[in-house]
């Protein structure tokens, strides 16, 4: 949702006449796209989330047979039918979502038995696609600027190290499983270390590129948000199993809202 608000933003244009289509999108943004990810990954890793965490619907067993997965085919149908309405791009960028969202559990691909590769999937659905479908919509079905689509490559890259923060609550799961999450490769405090690093470089290259833009002022608000985390970071290090949850919930929304300062900034450049 918020990664399709900083691309509603980061287009220039004036939701005034489109703001029916920017709600609809920023409402079904959950209920579809995301839901069906979260369907597909629940009903092809039901057994390791039967571990990790039992509480859900389809990895407890409460969904009986086959349903789990029928669910997830039809949230796949409805995404597919909503997003036709967005244009070519905005269309084009739902069904590659789609797409990573099935490779990314299910076989043969299961890109989530290798943290780069899950995380990579996770990290460009989350924000690039979510960015690059929002200033699409706005700006009539047409692809986004050059550097519209390099903030939104760049906050992707970003997002890796915010997924790898999501595999710190499941890494008995995943060893059992044999899901090569990055804290199961690397060790909890090497993967800790390179989710902060994933997150913080990335967005000094924002931070670099909204000064080549001139707009000083954005790079500052996102500097002083990514000081703000590198702080939040060397607390995490120290404790990574215990306070990825913590730090997800405190640090990544200044992430966001970086996001949303550089969407402001080419808003302010005149983006299209």
């Amino acid at each position: 949702m918020w990664a399709f608000t900083c691309g509603v933003v980061a287009s220039g244009v004036s939701p005034r006449e489109l703001w029916p289509v920017v709600l609809l999108g920023i409402l079904l943004a959950g209920p579809l796209v995301c839901a069906t990810s979260q369907a597909v990954n629940d009903w092809f890793d039901r057994h390791v989330d039967a571990i990790n965490e039992p509480g859900r619907p389809i990895p407890s067993g409460r969904m009986p047979g086959r349903w789990g997965l029928y669910i997830a085919v039809a949230w796949t149908a409805l995404s597919m039918a909503v997003a036709s309405l967005l244009g070519p791009w905005g269309f084009g960028a739902a069904i590659a979502g789609l797409v990573l969202a099935w490779a990314y559990s299910a076989p043969p691909v299961r890109l989530k038995e290798n943290g780069w590769w899950g995380n990579a999937a996770c990290g460009l659905c989350y924000e690039g696609l979510a960015w690059v479908t929002g200033a699409a919509v706005m700006a009539g079905g047409a692809m986004p600027d050059a550097r519209s689509l390099a903030l939104a490559g760049l906050y992707s890259l970003g997002a890796h190290g915010i997924m790898t923060l999501n595999d710190f609550k499941a890494v008995e799961g995943d060893r059992q499983m044999g899901v090569r999450s990055l804290p199961v490769q690397l060790g909890i405090d090497r993967a800790a270390r390179v989710a902060c690093w994933t997150m913080a470089v990335p967005q000094v290259g924002v931070v670099a590129l909204l000064l080549a833009w001139a707009q000083p002022w954005h790079a500052l608000a996102v500097t002083g948000l990514l000081l703000a985390q590198l702080a939040m970071m060397r607390w995490f290090v120290a404790a990574p199993s215990r306070r990825a949850l913590p730090y997800s919930g405190f640090g990544v929304p200044l992430f966001v809202a970086g996001m949303m300062v550089s969407a402001f900034a080419l808003r302010a450049g005149g983006a299209a």
